[in-house]
């Protein structure tokens, strides 16, 4: 799995016009999944995800995780974060997962930030989407479960 993590302090998706999802102080996660992506995967993520001190203490230092501020997930799935742009100019998505094994992982990737305790808002899966970010920093954070 890969994850584009997204310090906010805002975001929102919208599809066709309406908007789906929206939050404030939290994190945009673009969410990418590959068909050896297990519960192995999203467990680790959730919970790495879930712990990462991002926010601000008191003293100005990112000392604090995401409960601490009381912050909301935005979560996207996002089959480009498998893009292969070795050859060509245009992508190949080759590696990334095929669409019911996805889906699979990517529900139960925000099931687990639920069960967590988080406020957790979606896109939908394989939809057209307009993602708004207000990145806040910015901070961006990158999570391979290949490189764990």
């Amino acid at each position: 799995m890969r994850v584009v993590l997204q310090r906010v302090t805002k975001g929102r998706v919208s599809i066709d016009g309406a908007v789906h999802g929206e939050i404030g102080t939290g994190f945009v996660l673009l969410v990418g999944v590959s068909d050896s992506d297990t519960e192995t995967e999203v467990e680790y993520l959730a919970n790495k995800i879930a712990k990462i001190r991002l926010f601000a203490d008191e003293a100005g230092k990112m000392n604090l995780n995401l409960a601490a501020v009381n912050g909301s997930i935005l979560s996207i799935s996002q089959f480009t974060l498998y893009a292969n742009t070795a050859k060509g100019n245009r992508p190949s998505f080759f590696d990334a997962g095929k669409p019911e094994h996805a889906n699979q992982v990517y529900q139960q990737f925000n099931a687990k930030l639920v069960s967590l305790g988080f406020d957790v808002q979606t896109g939908v899966f394989g939809a057209d989407m307009q993602v708004e970010i207000d990145n806040d920093g910015p901070v961006t954070i990158l999570f391979d479960t290949d490189n764990k």
